[in-house]
């Protein structure tokens, strides 16, 4: 275990922001699905990335990783039966199962952490439907076996939009063709663009319907070399320390023309009145008014459903805005690596702030300033770095410190780069 210790600090400069691990799962995967080799770049050696990369092995490709860049050659299926650790990447556990399925690779699914008992349900239900028998006693491990058929596919959209992405990966792979019909309104639907995006760039033909989307079957991945862009949903962070702290930080590698829908960082922190510019593909984030009462930051009112990932970052910032900010529709949180709403809350109101977790998200009246004190990071990567915001007003000590190295393992050096005081601290086992 390992716990880390933010100080107050002017942070102001240039970081680099790493590349989207939601596009960089998405283009790694239609990678190993090509019949030549593709090279992808650039990827942060993350514990998801790795997660991805076991799968693609699993899958009998070979994926090489050096200097930051992947490069993906075909292989061999295999026949036997083999296991695919996804460590704690549910984007891994959900993207892989129908691929396999797809592919006809008997395969056993385990996991880590929380994610033996992240919802799987959809696939549960949909598999046995198309061909493919599933053993599980209600998580992971998962046992598949047989060989996807193509038809109708129904599921819910407001689950989570990986399981969309996984069944739009497989379905091309199949010889005829196939519907995915929605029976609720879909959330996350950023997330499907940027999915549709990637696909695109790997030849794969998808069209939309009322209700999902038309798959046509027997299409073929395209080879491809792919450049990965910057992750939106790690600029939010940074975003949260020049609103509380101040800045200016200037982000570099985010693209303006992104499909992320985690892009609408920038329109929400300019909700809260943080001033965000962008010149020549460098994002500036700048609060003139950090030395004023409540750092010239208001309350606002916030619809979660699109942009999930970004609501611990943004229940920071909220904790030092003036009046109320209420994040809603954003039920989905409580099933990610933590229970974000309750994290959330445990981890504000133990620095001193006012934060009320509701079913579906948080009511935040704002302070001036927090007391400070120690938060449990529960094991979960997005905490330790939205706290780091907290840090600039008061002494901060997270838990699970190390949980970054789940998407971002080069945050604390980013940090300090920029000026920010922190120590981690090794505590042992």
């Amino acid at each position: 275990m390992a716990e880390v210790t933010f100080r107050p600090a002017k942070v102001a400069g240039d970081v680099q922001i790493p590349p989207s691990k939601s596009a960089a799962h998405r283009a790694l995967l239609c990678a190993a699905l090509c019949e030549t080799a593709c090279t992808v770049s650039p990827i942060d050696a993350s514990a998801d990335m790795q997660a991805t990369l076991n799968g693609i092995r699993a899958m009998g490709r070979t994926a090489d990783f050096a200097d930051g860049a992947v490069r993906i050659a075909p292989g061999t299926l295999p026949t036997e039966p083999v296991t695919v650790d996804c460590g704690e990447s549910g984007s891994t556990l959900r993207f892989l199962i129908p691929i396999f399925a797809a592919l006809g690779i008997p395969a056993t699914f385990v996991g880590h952490g929380r994610l033996p008992e992240r919802p799987i349900g959809v696939y549960t239900d949909l598999l046995p439907r198309h061909g493919i028998s599933v053993e599980t006693k209600g998580g992971l491990p998962l046992q598949i076996a047989g060989k996807l058929t193509a038809g109708e596919y129904r599921l819910p959209g407001n689950i989570s939009s990986q399981f969309i992405t996984g069944l739009l990966f497989a379905l091309p792979l199949l010889e005829a063709d196939s519907t995915i019909e929605l029976t609720t309104e879909l959330e996350s639907k950023g997330y499907i663009d940027l999915t549709l995006g990637v696909l695109r760039r790997f030849g794969i033909k998808i069209l939309e319907t009322e209700t999902g989307w038309a798959v046509p079957g027997g299409q073929k991945y395209m080879g491809t070399n792919c450049t990965v862009e910057g992750d939106w949903s790690q600029a939010a962070f940074y975003l949260s320390l020049a609103a509380v702290g101040g800045g200016p930080i200037r982000m570099h590698g985010l693209d303006i023309d992104s499909l992320q829908g985690d892009k609408a960082c920038v329109a929400l922190w300019r909700q809260f009145g943080l001033t965000v510019t962008e010149e020549n593909g460098v994002w500036t984030a700048e609060n003139p008014r950090a030395d004023q009462p409540f750092r010239g930051l208001h309350g606002i009112r916030i619809d979660a459903a699109q942009i999930p990932d970004m609501v611990p970052a943004l229940a920071v910032t909220a904790a030092f805005a003036q009046g109320e900010t209420v994040i809603y529709n954003a039920a989905r949180l409580r099933i990610k690596e933590s229970d974000r709403l309750a994290a959330m809350e445990e981890a504000l109101t133990a620095l001193g702030a006012d934060v009320t977790a509701k079913p579906d998200g948080l009511v935040i009246r704002g302070k001036t300033h927090l007391t400070g004190g120690r938060a449990d990071g529960k094991n979960d990567h997005r905490i330790p770095m939205a706290l780091a915001a907290a840090g600039c007003d008061c002494t901060v000590t997270v838990t699970d410190a190390w949980s970054i190295r789940k998407s971002y393992p080069g945050f604390y050096r980013d940090l300090r780069a920029i000026g920010g005081d922190l120590d981690v601290i090794d505590l042992g086992e």
